[in-house]
């Protein structure tokens, strides 16, 4: 495959099957083992916590927005793997003027099945990542939605409170699990305060694990000023990894919507 086309709409420029791989992404570098990419993927970054084993041996090379490039530049990469969003993008075209740099962009589930098999072809690795897609895809038509679509916000960060706008792969999985987001007018990331989301009538508060650590303390923080609101603790990588772990967010949602009252 002497070239391919990432998601960015950018020409990259490939010899034979990436024997050196770097991901700077930790949902792509789950996706890399998921291919069986053990020996090809040669750098990943501090984020990357799945798998544990590649976690504590592989080299890692910063993290997502704080790339080391004379760590990289010592593995000498044919491929390095990166997102538009996770990744800093002058770091990433400083990269781009040494090695091949294929770029995802997700936002949603259809172009999170897209990046699967776009790094399965560049790979060599197209039937494995055809398969993870066929599951996952069957594992979404298995979902059914929470039929009274519950006015919900969900928080990614503390001080200030953060949350998920409507052109973001969280706003997408809420979709799916019937979830009404009500920043779903907003795009990106926007800041909030209890007082907004109060107003704004939100019935269902969902506190994530990522990247902010949401515990046991903040519901109960949250909920003396939110009385009437459901608040719970969720897993965010089932809502925004969206690599192999995808297989199973369906089962998690499941269980989830499940759980409220």
């Amino acid at each position: 495959m002497p070239e391919c086309i990432d998601q960015m709409g950018r020409i990259v420029l490939l010899g034979d099957l990436p024997k050196r791989i770097i991901s700077l992404v930790p949902s792509q570098t789950e996706l890399l083992f998921h291919l069986g990419l053990e020996k090809e993927t040669v750098g990943i970054t501090r984020f990357c916590i799945h798998p544990d084993d590649w976690f504590r041996t592989k080299t890692r090379i910063g993290g997502t927005k704080d790339i080391r490039p004379e760590r990289i530049h010592q593995l000498q990469p044919n491929l390095i793997i990166a997102n538009k969003e996770e990744n800093q993008k002058e770091q990433i075209e400083s990269l781009a003027a040494h090695y091949p740099v294929w770029i995802s962009d997700v936002n949603d589930l259809a172009s999170a099945l897209e990046m699967i098999l776009g790094i399965g072809e560049i790979t060599g690795r197209t039937a494995p990542a055809e398969s993870l897609v066929s599951v996952i895809q069957e594992g979404f038509l298995g979902l059914e939605p929470i039929k009274n679509k519950p006015r919900t916000t969900y928080l990614i960060w503390k001080d200030p409170y953060m949350t998920a706008g409507s052109d973001t792969f969280i706003h997408s999985m809420m979709e799916k699990c019937g979830f009404n987001n009500i920043f779903g007018s907003r795009q990106r990331y926007p800041v909030t305060t209890v007082g907004e989301i109060r107003e704004l009538g939100c019935e269902l508060l969902l506190l994530s694990s990522e990247p902010y650590p949401f515990a046991e303390k903040h519901i109960l923080e949250l909920q003396e000023q939110l009385p009437g609101t459901t608040i719970l603790l969720v897993n965010g990588e089932y809502f925004s990894w969206y690599g192999s772990r995808l297989q199973w967010a369906p089962s998690y949602f499941k269980k989830l919507l499940n759980s409220l009252p």
